[in-house]
């Protein structure tokens, strides 16, 4: 085909920080990420080493306080950081997009002592987190999850079952939401729960059509004993703590899209420069160019947007809203620009000699996970129009 690289991505950075950063980020993706995504997504090989790696280089924990481990830097940086990586490989930029939801609950929440006691390790120390909201009956509906927190003197027993748990398995700790009160939001208590606890387990991971690297899993709470010191928030907070924790994890999965889409474009561009039919490559045929431009423009609004709702969390203000429309938008674009590389490639793009139909197969999954792209519309609409009335 041709020999033409990616060119990178012009990014609006606020430092000369954030620029080396991107930078090191890029070089980290080129040289450990990139080379074995195909292979080892084939083979359903989880790349833990990659994520050592990123804890090693202070990637796990970029936006969280420095005073435990955190890098301090602003959600814009970290977006770009979390598409960056995205592009090489979804499994580890989606991957880091859950470690920092698994953390967000103790850095927004914890007291300081627990903060002390876990963040370090958490952040910047080796370790690896998963979330675990979802049910294998409370999927949209998480309020009306099942799995149960019982006080026994100082210490709660967990008993339950959590489904479509990235990283189950494989975590070092996972950040749980349990019922310890009355039915609905306001029974709901957040726990830090080790991931070797005795009585955790986890059962074979889902077979998928995408991400294969990634482990999805169901976990299983048998009497899995946690003291109150993990305990996050107040009692009843938990549902408080999950949907803060949504917000921002959102903005992750806008900007992984984003890098799945990029990642789809730059191979269709490179392809269309390289394939010749009828004495000329096939980029010179107006159809493809106008295919090519649109994948282009809705990548570039789709950055846009997220980088807009970053820029709002940033500076402490609602970003609800924006964060719904930027998984929304940005998700369906994905999937609109890896099934247009596809097209574009033809008979070669259906094959797994090239990239763009593992790319197609990993960007539906960003319009399912951490709310479904139509749950999204109904968080616009009642921001919108206020709550359902019927």
């Amino acid at each position: 085909m041709t020999d033409r690289a990616p060119q990178p991505v012009d990014r609006q950075l606020p430092t000369e920080e954030s620029r080396d950063l991107l930078a090191l980020v890029r070089e980290i993706a080129q040289r450990e990420i990139r080379p074995n995504a195909a292979d080892e997504e084939e083979t359903g090989r989880f790349p833990r080493e990659v994520f050592t790696l990123l804890s090693e280089a202070g990637l796990l924990g970029l936006p969280y306080a420095g005073e435990f481990g955190g890098g301090e830097q602003p959600y814009e940086v970290y977006l770009q950081v979390l598409e960056e990586l995205a592009a090489a490989r979804l499994t580890v930029g989606l991957g880091v997009s859950v470690h920092s939801l698994a953390c967000h609950g103790l850095a927004g929440y914890g007291t300081k002592e627990q903060q002390s006691a876990h963040l370090p390790d958490m952040l910047g120390g080796g370790l690896l987190g998963a979330y675990c909201l979802s049910e294998p009956a409370a999927g949209s509906d998480a309020a009306s999850l099942t799995t149960k927190a019982v006080r026994d003197g100082d210490d709660w027993v967990i008993t339950g079952t959590k489904a479509w748990i990235t990283h189950g398995g494989v975590a070092d700790f996972y950040t749980v939401l349990a019922r310890t009160g009355a039915p609905g939001a306001k029974g709901i208590t957040a726990f830090l729960v080790p991931g070797d606890a005795e009585g955790l387990t986890a059962a074979v991971p889902e077979k998928k059509m995408g991400m294969k690297g990634s482990p999805t899993a169901q976990l299983h709470f048998d009497g899995v004993r946690v003291p109150d010191s993990r305990r996050i928030g107040e009692e009843g907070q938990g549902f408080t703590i999950a949907l803060a924790a949504l917000d921002a994890g959102r903005l992750g999965i806008a900007a992984c899209a984003i890098g799945v889409a990029q990642a789809a474009l730059d191979e269709a561009v490179s392809y269309a420069l390289g394939r010749r039919q009828f004495g000329h490559p096939i980029a010179d045929f107006q159809g493809l160019r106008f295919m090519l431009a649109d994948m282009a423009t809705k990548i570039e609004a789709g950055r846009a947007l997220y980088l807009a709702a970053a820029r709002l969390r940033d500076a402490g203000k609602p970003f609800s809203r924006q964060a719904a429309m930027a998984k929304l938008f940005c998700t369906d674009a994905a999937m609109a620009v890896t099934t247009d590389a596809v097209q574009i490639l033809g008979g070669y793009g259906y094959t797994a000699d090239f990239p763009v139909e593992r790319l197609m197969r990993e960007a539906k999954v960003l319009q399912i996970v951490e709310g479904t792209n139509q749950i999204q519309r109904m968080v616009i609409a009642r921001h919108l129009a206020g709550p359902e009335t019927r």
